[in-house]
């Protein structure tokens, strides 16, 4: 009864749509708390060798899976509390360093390796994001009518580039005989690995992601630029303002909506990262929080995967997410109510 008359207040069309989006995370927060596993039953097996006089026989105890009528493994479901969480976040491992603080026996287990490269990946590539941004579209805006339509499109290519293909492409460059590579040889006079220098492997990752999203950057600010009230530049102008005071007191100020609207959608891509993981092959160097839940279902040697793992790994990670996000979302809450 309450979920109809909650349907009526926010409309058939608003309810469907928040349950679309509810369903799959309440699935995932219940798999947070939930063991599948198959059942198994032990089995006595002989295995005699070839030969008819000189035939030995010997009998193992084998373990195997149950199958139902239709062949199917028999799986049961165990609840287990938090106990997913604390496998993630590392157990008696994680809690064993805590006291003494060592940090790098914390940076030993996955979701802390995880969490540290995620949170400079997001933060470092941040402002770097915004500033490249706001100068194309300062650049472009400046620019003639003959050269606008061609840097535009120049601009715009990286973010049109499938992430995946980006990232391969800035690795070819970098990776082996990579052409920047051999530059860089012949330039110090030295053998370069950069496939095998993590420090060098997290750079390539960051540039990358400032070189595709940046463009995403520039086309929210150059939009905001046309939106300037000219009559106050003017008297800036007129007043002496220099070119950076423009950009800084009159500028910046009228795009701070954008600003916090690209931070918001920057720190919802950046914090779920995986493209840059797959692209760069960093998983022996530098993994993100989404790659640790991918690599939870994938299956093992066995074919089991760990559910329950990947569950509580993602709802971390949109624990991080909403965190994050806390911080931009009241100010654009404050400035909606002052305004």
């Amino acid at each position: 009864m309450k979920f109809k008359t909650f349907a009526m207040f926010v409309g058939p069309s608003v309810f469907l749509m928040l349950l679309f989006i509810a369903f799959p995370l309440v699935t995932v927060f219940l798999n947070s708390f939930q063991v599948t596993q198959p059942v198994f039953t032990t089995q006595e097996v002989e295995t005699c060798s070839a030969g008819f006089l000189a035939q030995t026989c010997v009998t193992e105890v084998k373990t195997i899976p149950v199958l139902d009528d239709a062949g199917k493994m028999i799986t049961t479901t165990e609840w287990v509390g938090f106990a997913s969480y604390a496998n993630v976040l590392g157990g008696e491992r994680f809690l064993n360093a805590l006291p003494s603080f060592d940090i790098g026996a914390i940076l030993q287990i996955d979701f802390w390796k995880a969490l540290r490269f995620t949170l400079t990946f997001t933060l470092i590539t941040l402002p770097f994001v915004l500033g490249v941004g706001l100068a194309i579209a300062v650049v472009v805006n400046n620019a003639t009518k003959a050269v606008k339509g061609p840097v535009i499109f120049i601009s715009l290519l990286p973010f049109i580039i499938t992430p995946v293909i980006g990232a391969l492409s800035i690795r070819w460059l970098f990776y082996g005989d990579g052409i920047v590579t051999v530059w860089l040889e012949a330039l110090f006079d030295t053998d370069l690995s950069i496939a095998a220098n993590g420090v060098a492997i997290e750079f390539l990752m960051m540039f990358y992601r400032v070189w595709h999203v940046a463009p995403f950057a520039f086309v929210i600010f150059y939009a905001g630029l046309q939106t300037v009230n000219q009559d106050t530049l003017e008297s800036a102008v007129i007043d002496g303002a220099s070119r950076w005071e423009r950009l800084r007191y009159v500028v910046i100020p009228h795009l701070m909506p954008l600003i916090v609207f690209i931070t918001l959608i920057h720190l919802m891509d950046a914090y779920r990262a995986f493209e840059e993981v797959i692209g760069f092959s960093s998983e022996s160097y530098r993994i993100t929080l989404q790659y640790l839940t991918y690599d939870y279902l994938t299956p093992d040697d066995a074919g089991n995967r760990a559910v329950s793992s990947a569950s509580a790994s993602a709802m971390l990670t949109m624990i991080g997410v909403v965190v994050l996000l806390a911080a931009p979302l009241r100010r654009t809450w404050r400035d909606h109510r002052g305004a």
